[in-house]
């Protein structure tokens, strides 16, 4: 692709979009605009939704800087690609296509029509042999990223691997050649960090999974902290007065990469036994922590300069300082702007689909087509205009009868329409609603399937609580009642056990609103000693425990939960019977569940009726045409000496409190759950490479 004199650079950072804008002036460079956007959150935050996010940050980009008009170059991650080096055989220049063809083939781990991939050739001015670079990334990958600028308005024109376009920032702005001495750049980045090793027409590169983020963790590991809270902290560490505290916690993650950097070099030295690396540069902003760069010194016994600034595009103004501050972020994207305005001093390779670059190509020749065709059919018109123009003249006057008839009728049936049809149409919401009597009718048993979670974790704890020998005393359920609050609403509701809501005029509505409440009334009792502890420990934890839950259009409200508690006693045996105030019958005994005792209870008779004198009968009213109530054989009596019913056990003891509790909570309707987003599970495709292992020689880039 033909390149112009200006281009932007744009990198997708983890943390941040890093873009700089370019305009190539001969042999130089003038920096025309830049920008570093953060993120709303880290995308190795916890709980970020990547692709949201990097929705929102390229939208801000589109907004803020106009993209159009200039090619655009992108860069794949380099732990999302693939980079690897070969010796080729000595052959004929003509025939090295086919090699490298053949040994892409064997060196990518994927099926060379799956991928997009693209080479360069390294040739040392004081060795004969040929290297080459095979670059390549999954086409699903190319295509994910694409679409996402697709989403904004935004074609790129090239796209490379974020190392290959670090190492062209470096190799042209720092002007290397034949005299420079081997070097090795270390790019940090949130998630990965790319190692370039750079020798006079030599080049090796390798991507391993430590950067940023490993220290962030470590910080929320040590100090027991938020995710942005401890990023935060990293960020200020050498302000902050518990710097050292804070480098301690992060001392492993500094071992870990001296570690990743010694093997990478180890191996690189073992294939080339006339390496001579003296330096290192390092980029990102992980090298801000305090003691990193003089850390990795010691322990790899090399120069370690972090890049202040650009030695061959700079700001002029007030945002030059801006701008040297930004320098270590910007390597990526200033290197891929070179090579969109065509600089040969590096690694020049484009991984953008040959579909897509064919598309833009046609893109580009339409609007010439277009006007081509414009001016033809300009050319045509002229031989006509004339005979038209005249031709209009002569009939302008000519009015047809039959057609001013016909205009006037279909006008009259216009205005007839709007007066007498379209005037009194009105709205009929009933068939809707009664359509819609059946919404939300799943919630109720989602309350009941609650209640009876928190019943059962009450007898849980009962069981686990009980006295050796001794059955367990939980929670004995009474009632349960709910009222209704539409958004908004006070404590005044519809009341009902399962009323739902006023039925809705609009069609369109089929769920509840979000903020409608349904508030709930659950009548519990128990005969333990430390009923308020036990239920707050059992329904009460159960309620803040779960009161946000996925997959439960509600959730409870925390604050508004709470009980009232009520207490009664029964008699002892020594109390007299039937007395006042008490539930006894004539002995003193308890009452037996609802059934009426023979004494102060029920309907009396001689020998027959409802309840005997001695008590035991039920209550059943025997048919009109039987026994009275005041006495005889038939009636109920004959019915308990055929089906006698066993006594009931007694629920409460002689002297025995029970409680009962009135518990009071609101189920709040949320907003309708997002569905999975298929571009997140995309990018954890199993196609994507793996992270390179611990044991064993380092490779290439993963």
């Amino acid at each position: 692709m033909a390149a112009g004199n200006v281009c932007w650079g744009i990198e997708l950072g983890a943390f941040a979009i890093k873009a700089i804008k370019l305009e190539r002036s001969g042999d130089d460079v003038n920096v025309l605009e830049y920008a570093v956007i953060p993120h709303k959150k880290p995308l190795s935050t916890p709980d970020a939704d990547p692709a949201d996010t990097l929705r929102v940050s390229m939208g801000q980009l589109v907004s803020q800087h106009d993209l159009t008009g200039a090619p655009i170059a992108i860069s794949i991650p380099g732990h999302s690609a693939f980079a690897r080096f070969a010796k080729l055989p000595p052959v004929e220049p003509k025939r090295i296509p086919d090699i490298v063809k053949f040994e892409a083939v064997q060196q990518i781990p994927f099926p060379i029509e799956q991928v997009e991939w693209d080479y360069q050739t390294f040739i040392s001015p004081d060795n004969p042999d040929v290297e080459v670079g095979i670059f390549a990334v999954m086409r699903d990958r190319v295509m994910d990223i694409l679409n996402k600028w697709a989403e904004v308005g935004v074609t790129p024109d090239y796209v490379t691997i974020g190392p290959v376009a670090a190492y062209n920032a470096m190799a042209w702005d720092q002007n290397f050649g034949d005299k420079t001495p081997g070097t090795v750049i270390l790019d940090i980045g949130t998630t990965a960090t790319d190692l370039l090793v750079c020798e006079p027409g030599r080049v090796w590169i390798r991507t391993f999974q430590i950067g940023g983020h490993q220290f962030t963790e470590a910080l929320v590991e040590a100090f027991k902290l938020s995710y942005s809270k401890a990023e935060t902290l990293k960020e200020q560490a050498e302000q902050s007065k518990h710097a050292r505290h804070i480098l301690q916690a992060m001392r492993p993650v500094f071992g870990d990469i001296a570690q990743e950097v010694q093997r990478s070099i180890g191996y690189y030295q073992s294939s080339h036994r006339d390496a001579n690396l003296t330096r290192l540069i390092a980029l990102g902003s992980t090298f801000n922590l305090p003691g990193l760069r003089k850390y990795l010194g010691q322990q790899l016994q090399m120069e370690v300069i972090r890049l202040e600034k650009f030695g061959r595009a700079s700001v002029e103004g007030a945002r030059g300082a801006e701008f040297e501050a930004a320098t270590g972020n910007l390597s990526t994207a200033y290197g891929l702007a070179l090579q969109g305005l065509g600089f040969q001093h590096g690694i020049m390779v484009n991984l953008m689909p040959v579909s897509i670059l064919r598309e833009a190509v046609w893109k580009r020749k339409t609007k010439w087509f277009a006007a081509a065709a414009g001016l033809s059919v300009a050319a045509a018109g002229v031989a006509f205009y004339r005979p038209m123009m005249e031709r209009a003249t002569a009939s302008g006057n000519d009015k047809d009868p039959v057609i001013q008839q016909t205009a006037s009728t279909i006008s009259n049936l216009k205005n007839k329409w709007k007066t007498d049809v379209e005037s009194k149409f009105q709205i009929d919401f009933k068939a809707a609603n009664v359509s819609r009597l059946l919404n939300n009718r799943d919630i109720y048993p989602m309350l009941l399937n609650d209640l009876g979670l928190m019943l059962a974790a009450a007898d849980q704890k009962a069981g686990e609580t009980a006295p050796a020998g001794k059955p367990p005393v939980g929670l004995k359920f009474v009632g349960f009642t709910t009222d209704y609050v539409g958004p908004g609403g006070g404590g005044d509701g519809q009341s009902g056990g399962s009323a739902p809501p006023p039925a809705p005029t609009d069609p369109a509505a089929t769920e509840l609103p979000v903020g409608s409440k349904i508030k709930g009334t659950l009548d519990l009792t128990t005969t333990r000693e430390d009923a308020p502890q036990f239920l707050t420990q059992t329904v009460i934890k159960w309620l803040n425990d779960n009161a946000e839950r996925q997959g439960v259009p509600y959730r409870f409200e925390k604050g508004a939960t709470k009980f009232d508690l009520s207490t009664s006693t029964a008699p002892k045996a020594t109390d007299a019977p039937g007395a006042p105030g008490t539930d006894a019958g004539p002995s003193g005994a308890p009452p037996q569940d609802d059934r009426p005792s023979g004494g102060s209870g029920g309907k009396l008779g001689g020998g027959g009726g409802n309840v005997g004198t001695g008590g035991g009968g039920v209550n059943v009213d025997p048919p009109p045409s039987g026994p009275s109530d005041t006495g005889g054989a038939g009636g109920n009596a004959n019915l308990d000496q055929l089906a006698p019913l066993p006594p009931a056990p007694p629920t409460v003891q002689p002297g025995q409190t029970t409680y009962t509790f009135k518990v009071t909570f609101e189920a709040v309707m949320k907003a309708p759950e997002k569905p999975a987003d298929p571009a997140a599970d995309k990018s954890k495709d199993a196609n994507a490479p793996n992270p390179p292992k611990k044991p064993g020689k380092p490779e290439g880039s993963t």
